[in-house]
C-alpha cells in the first residue's frame, strides 16, 4: 500500500485509514486530540513491505525481532488514557517501529523514548526524520531503567507487558503524573494499568485487556 502511486492508491489509502478511525471509535477511543493525530500519521512508513497491504487493519504486525508495531486500537486507547498535554515532557519505554513514538510526539512538548533494539531504533529514528518530528530524543539501552539524568516525567508510556508496575519508573514520575502500561504474565493475557504518582505512593486503575511482548531487562539475557 503506497499514498503517492497515483490518485487510486491514495483513495485506497485514505479509506483504508477512515476505517481504522471508525474501528477505533467503536473500540471506546473518543479523544479527538488522539484521533487526530492517528489519522495524520502513515501507518505505512511503519510497516515492513510484506505487510504493507495490512498497514491500515486493526492488527498488531511483526517488525523484526520478536516485535511487533502495536495493533492501532491498542496504541489509541493507551494514548488516551495517558492523558497527554501538549507541553508535557514523556517517556516511553519500547521505541519499536516507531509508531507509538510518532502519536505521543504530536500531543506532547518533548518525548524521550529508549528502544533496546538498536537496529529498530535506527530505522525509527529515520522515519522521525523524515516526518520533521525534532521533538524526541531516542536513546539505545535497557528500558527497564528508566531515563535518570532527564527525569522527572509527566507522563510514561511502556509498550511491552511487565510482570509487575515497575516501582522504579514510579520514581521517575513528577508527583501528579501517569504512567500507562501493560501488566501481566508473557503467555497470558496482561491488563492496560494506569499509575498516577501521589504525595505518599501510587493509584492504580485496571483498565483493559491485551497482550504485548514481553518487557526485557539487560539482566534477563545474562
Amino acid at each position: 500500500m503506497n499514498g503517492v502511486d497515483g490518485n487510486g492508491a491514495e483513495a485506497g489509502v485514505n479509506d483504508a485509514r477512515f476505517r481504522l478511525l471508525l474501528q477505533l471509535r467503536q473500540a471506546g477511543v473518543s479523544n479527538s486530540r488522539v484521533l487526530n493525530v492517528i489519522e495524520s500519521i502513515p501507518r505505512e512508513l511503519f510497516t515492513p513491505r510484506l505487510f504493507l497491504d495490512h498497514a491500515y487493519d486493526n492488527v498488531a504486525l511483526p517488525i523484526g525481532h520478536h516485535q511487533t508495531i502495536s495493533q492501532p486500537e491498542v496504541v489509541g486507547l493507551m494514548t488516551e488514557a495517558l492523558r497527554i498535554g501538549d507541553r508535557m515532557k514523556v517517556l516511553e519505554i519500547g521505541t519499536g517501529s516507531g509508531y507509538q513514538a510518532a502519536v505521543l510526539a504530536k500531543l506532547c512538548r518533548r518525548l524521550y523514548t529508549i528502544e533496546r533494539h538498536a537496529e529498530l531504533l535506527a530505522e525509527a529514528e529515520s522515519r522521525f526524520t523524515q516526518l520533521r518530528l525534532h521533538n524526541i530524543t531516542t536513546l539505545a539501552g535497557d528500558g527497564t531503567k528508566g531515563w535518570p539524568a532527564q527525569a522527572p516525567f509527566e507522563r510514561i508510556m511502556i509498550t511491552a507487558a511487565a510482570h509487575d508496575i515497575p516501582g522504579q519508573l514510579i520514581q521517575q514520575l513528577a508527583v501528579g503524573g501517569i504512567m500507562v502500561l501493560p501488566v501481566g504474565e508473557d503467555a497470558g493475557e496482561q491488563q492496560i494499568v494506569r499509575v498516577t504518582r501521589t504525595d505518599d505512593g501510587a493509584e492504580t486503575e485496571y483498565l483493559s485487556t491485551v497482550r504485548f511482548v514481553p518487557l526485557i531487562s539487560d539482566e534477563d539475557n545474562e
